[in-house]
Parts: C-alpha cells; structure tokens; sequence
C-alpha cells in the first residue's frame, strides 16, 4: 500500500516548491521529439499551480559529463512546458548557486521555474550533501514525481529530502500504486510477460516473479540464453554465456511457472532484408539468429494473456524495429489489450511497442519508468519513495 504523504496532504499556498519531475526526454535539433514524460507531470504541476504554490522544477537529462555537453541542456524542454502550458516559464542556466537562487526568490504563486539539469554537477549522481542542501535551500517543500528516476539514490531524489518536507507528486503515487496492487495482489490469473535482449537484467524481477504470478511469459533476446542452457546450439544469436548457469537454475526452480517459445524466426542476417524462417525450438543453423518468437509461441501466449485477469510485461519478444521481427511483440500486443485483466507496461521498448501499435488508450496503466518499475517488480524498495514522509 502506498503510505506516503502526497501533495493533497500539506499546505501550498504562497509556498515554494521544489519538484524532481522526469523530464528526461529524447531531443531531436534542439527541441524536444516525445514530450510524453512531460504530459505525465502536468496533473502534479496544474495542482501546484492552482493551489498558490510557485514551482522550481528539477531533472536530469541524459548522461552528460559535465556543464559543457550542452546539447543536454533543459532549455529546450522549459520551453516546451511553456508551449504545452501556455504560460511563461522561466529557466534558469543552473540548478544551484546565485542565478537558481535570485530567480527561484523572485518567484510569485503560480509562476513555473524549470532549472538546468542536475547532472551537470558531478554531486548529484553521488548524492552529495553540499549540492543536496544548495537545492533544497530554493524552496520550503520538495516534492518527488519522477518515479524514472525514484530508483537513484541521488541529490535531487533523496538528498534534498534531509533537508525539507517531502511528499510524492500524482504521478509518483499513481505508478507505485498500480506497481503495488499488481505484484502484492493481483486478481488472478497473474501473468508476467518479460522479453528484451538481456537475461541479466531481469534475473531478480524473473526470481521474484516465479513466486507471485501465475506464470512467467518468455520472449525476446533472452530466450536465447534459456535456449543455449539446454543444450542448443543457437548459431550467431545474442547470447550471455556469463549467466547460462543462471538460466538453468532459474529453469528448474520455475519449471512450473515458466513458459520459453516452442518456436522462432531466425534470419540469415540482423537485417529486415534477411532470408528469414521459422524453425521449431532446436538447434539453429550456423550463420543464423534468433530475432523473433514464431507464430505458435504467439498463439500459445496469447491464449494464456486472454485468460489472465492481471498481466505485467516488460520488454518486446524481438527485435520489433525492424518490420519483418516485429509481428511477435506486436501480436502480444494486441491480445494484452483484448484481455480483460488489469495490464501494466514497464516503461522502455515495451512502452514504445504499445505506442506504436496505437494501442496505448487499451492498457490501464503504461509506465514512465522502465529501471524502476523493473526493480519494483523484483521487489526492491525505490530509495526516492523510502525517504519521502510517511503519512
């Protein structure tokens, strides 16, 4: 149960207002390319608002190495909160020191300040103290609604909360809420659908998952690894021979609950061009790949996700960017959003996937966070929920 306090539990009025949001979002020319992230923030920013409240924004952006890779610079993503807002946002061109703090005490209720992004300073992915009160020192409340980034023990996720009062934001409560209820309490039939490239990834979320669902789909580059754990040749498929051992474990701990393809589209090449085939399970020829789960593995999991009254899935059954590999993940799809469960998608390529199948309005709840929904669903505590006031 989600038992933090929330924004609807303390005063805003005329209060300022620290808020790590996600705004991590791709750029493209200088502007912003999917501004999903920021549609997600927008209930939690529009209560502010309303409420009185003047708001400082906060975000990471990329992996940059330090203030002088601008092209990670949150200038373009302020003025695309403008855009979608329809008022005047500020930007200020540091997260801390004298500019951030000269505008950030010039703010009035109601006004929007969006700061430059916070891994620009070395001290934000280490957590450390100094930057953690700079930032805190801007505002008399901070509140957390990045849930992509709740998993980071950093600066702006955990830090800043020694120093103010901390609550979750909308989008927080919402994410840990369905995460929650569908991991602790499912309505059953359970069904958890994990695809992507790498077995290591997903060996926690797979051993957390063999316990609470009711069965454990497989698909996507990692079936590989389970492939070549039972003894199958599997040509020049993408493999991790540093987790075979893991993969047979996991096989027989599982053996009731987990379900491999029974076939697959291999291809001559990694290239939507390539002589392709579809084998059943079994040695693949040498020279070939695995690149897509084939139409019997879709029949079959999509008998089960009909059946299923909660259905988490993370990760596409392969490699979906290219046309002629994509009919698994998008067949997946398609019966998720025909079942009648509750379905859950864990951020990342799965997400992508569901957007591109223009079936997102069918799924109950998409993620904006794919590490963090990945480590919930491996049962880990997020640290940027953990240091938030309790109610």
């Amino acid at each position: 149960m989600f038992n933090k306090k929330t924004i609807i539990d303390v005063d805003l009025k005329n209060k300022k207002v620290l808020v790590r949001v996600d705004f991590n979002v791709p750029l493209k020319d200088g502007k912003v390319s999917d501004d999903t992230r920021i549609q997600a923030a927008l209930p939690t920013i529009r209560y502010l608002v309303e409420q009185g409240a003047s708001l400082i924004l906060c975000s990471h952006l990329g992996r940059p190495k330090s203030e002088k890779d601008t092209e990670f610079s949150m200038k373009p993503v302020a003025e695309k909160l403008a855009e979608i807002m329809n008022k005047e946002v500020k930007f200020s061109g540091n997260c801390i020191g004298p500019e951030a703090e000269k505008m950030a005490s010039e703010l009035k209720p109601g006004d929007i300040l969006v700061l430059e992004n916070t891994r620009f300073h070395a001290g934000e992915t280490k957590n450390d103290p100094v930057m953690a009160k700079q930032l805190a020192s801007l505002a008399d409340i901070f509140v957390n609604d990045a849930f992509g980034s709740a998993h980071r023990a950093h600066a702006s996720t955990v830090g800043v909360t020694d120093y103010l009062p901390s609550v979750a934001g909308f989008l927080l409560e919402k994410e840990i809420r369905f995460l929650d209820q569908a991991i602790e309490e499912p309505a059953r039939p359970f069904v958890a659908i994990l695809g992507g490239a790498k077995v290591s990834d997903k060996i926690g979320v797979i051993n957390n998952l063999i316990t609470k669902a009711d069965l454990v789909l497989i698909g996507g580059g990692m079936a590989n690894t389970f492939f070549k754990a039972q003894g199958y040749p599997i040509g020049e498929s993408l493999v991790e021979d540093e987790v075979l051992d893991v993969a047979r474990d996991l096989i027989k701990k599982g053996s009731a609950k987990l379900r491999l393809p029974v076939d697959m589209v291999i291809a001559d090449r990694f290239d939507n061009a390539a002589e392709m085939k579809t084998i059943v399970v079994g040695p693949v020829p040498e020279g070939w790949r695995i690149l897509d789960i084939g139409p019997e593995t879709i029949q079959n999991y999509s008998k089960v996700i009909l059946e299923a009254r909660t259905i988490v899935w993370n990760g596409p059954m392969g490699v979906f960017e290219m046309q002629n590999f994509s009919r698994g993940t998008f067949a997946i799809a398609k019966a998720v959003t025909e079942s009648n469960a509750v379905s859950i998608i864990g951020g990342g390529d799965s997400a992508a996937a569901i957007n591109q199948s223009d079936l997102a309005d069918k799924i109950s709840h998409i993620s904006t966070g794919g590490g963090a929904s990945l480590e919930m669903l491996e049962g880990i505590k997020l640290p940027g929920v953990v240091a938030l006031e309790d109610k």
